[in-house]
């Protein structure tokens, strides 16, 4: 499920499973539904 958050004034949207924020909730759910809660690979 994702959060909605506020943060610097603006809404926000956080993937539950890894704390990813997002500013779509379109895209937060996209991501939560393929997270594995592990770093992203694309992060070093």
């Amino acid at each position: 499920m994702v959060t909605e958050t506020e943060r610097d004034g603006l809404i926000w949207y956080q993937c539950e499973v890894c704390g990813m924020l997002f500013d779509d909730r379109e895209d937060a759910g996209k991501h939560e539904d393929n997270c594995d809660a592990e770093d992203p690979s694309y992060i070093q």
